[in-house]
């Protein structure tokens, strides 16, 4: 019992004496430990060294085009299918396919035997009546017949006259003119045919002008007007763009799609383009010139509202900090937004971090500032609104200058001749 008791105290001593040289290696390391704490806490604390990196741009200015995609189709400005008023047979045949006609040139003639024969007797009956009437003019000078003869061969003659202008007329219908200048299309006849009335024959085109019709919705109904322009592009005709004249808007708003017509004017003396085809229209509503931009990126909505943090200097010297502020936006483009109020040219805005910005006055720190500004209007989404612009408002113009050493624009002259 005494040998285990020796034991426990010399366990008790040997812990006393481990912890006590414990205690004091702990209490010899502290001023070095605690000198080095300041130096470390010290490095996080400087300000450059918490700066929140953020990538910019600058408010840039441009022109900008106010305008809408849609679809249409091309029709011709004159078109009519040829068809008899009378039945009868085709006797001759003045056209070819695809032939040029002159307005009031003879396109068909039918068998004309019988109505030649009706105006010969027509005309034989008109000589019969005046002779008549004109005798009866000198009897009635000389008494010997009565004024109600003379009356009575006066309707004679007017009678004769009128049948022989029947004639004359049953006559002309069985010939079939062109209505106006155009190009035949395929005809549906041949010598020989015998036709009813209303028969198909031949369509006659006019495709010096072509009409562009297509429809916007109904929001844009207070922005286009006659005398705009619109760009079109045709799948048939890849790479060739082309410019219309809008000549008229419906001023009825389909209810069903609640959209509104537009019919334009194409001027087509080079014959491109042809009725029946489908067309990629973008109307131009108008341009703005020197309106501020700035990147889609930078725009931050928020509650109905539409912010961007703007990048300004701070307080201390060579420090930016951010600020948000609340902007109004106008037309948009691909990687382009206008700003109408919030922002003035040359500002800097922040495109991308905008989740480590929490609240105004963050300091923060320019990545690639040079790239931002330059590099994505040349090579960024930029490219793809601004040379789009130009490219299909220019290639049309200079179509139109090569086509108007040939006369007057028709589109031109058919506005002027409706006003």
């Amino acid at each position: 019992m005494a040998y285990k008791k020796k034991y426990a105290v010399m366990a008790l001593l040997g812990v006393c004496a481990a912890s006590g040289v414990a205690w004091w290696a702990q209490n010899k390391s502290a001023p070095s430990g605690d000198a080095a704490k300041p130096a470390v806490t010290a490095a996080p604390g400087a300000g450059p060294a918490k700066a929140t990196a953020v990538e910019v741009a600058k408010v840039d200015t441009m022109t900008l085009v106010d305008e809408t995609q849609a679809v249409g189709s091309l029709r011709s400005r004159q078109g009519v299918m040829l068809r008899p008023e009378v039945g009868g047979r085709v006797k001759q045949i003045f056209f070819a396919d695809g032939q040029r006609v002159r307005k009031g040139q003879v396109m068909v003639q039918f068998e004309d035997q019988l109505q030649q024969a009706q105006l010969s007797q027509a005309k034989a009956e008109l000589s019969i009546a005046e002779a008549n009437h004109k005798r009866n003019q000198e009897l009635v000078t000389q008494n010997f017949i009565s004024k109600r003869s003379l009356d009575e061969s006066g309707a004679a003659l007017e009678v004769s006259r009128a049948k022989l202008a029947l004639a004359d007329a049953t006559l002309q219908r069985l010939k079939v003119l062109a209505p106006f200048d155009g190009i035949t299309g395929l005809k549906q006849v041949n010598v020989g045919d015998y036709l009813k009335d209303g028969a198909d024959m031949v369509n006659v085109e006019d495709m010096d002008a072509v009409l562009l019709d297509f429809r916007l919705p109904e929001r844009f109904q207070a922005k286009i007007r006659a005398g705009q322009k619109a760009q079109l592009t045709v799948d048939a005709l890849p790479g060739r763009p082309f410019s219309a004249i809008v000549q008229a808007v419906d001023p009825l708003i389909e209810a069903n799609g609640r959209s509104v017509g537009v019919r334009g004017c194409i001027d087509n003396r080079q014959q491109q383009l042809r009725p029946g085809m489908f067309a990629r229209v973008n109307a131009v509503f108008g341009s703005r010139e020197n309106a501020m931009v700035i990147p889609e990126e930078a725009i931050i909505p928020q509650g109905g509202r539409t912010f961007v943090v703007k990048v300004v200097a701070g307080e201390k010297p060579d420090t930016l900090v951010s600020e948000r502020v609340p902007v109004k936006v106008g037309l948009r483009q691909p990687g382009k937004v206008e700003i109408l109020e919030g922002l003035a040219a040359g500002d800097t805005v922040v495109t991308a971090g905008h989740q480590r910005l929490q609240k105004d006055g963050t300091t923060v720190r320019v990545v690639d500032l040079s790239q931002p500004g330059a590099g994505k209007p040349a090579g960024g989404p930029a490219p793809a609104g601004a040379p789009a612009a130009p490219a299909a408002m220019a290639k049309p113009g200079a179509a139109a200058k090569n086509v108007a050493l040939t006369g007057p624009n028709p589109c031109l002259r058919g506005a002027d001749a409706a006003r």
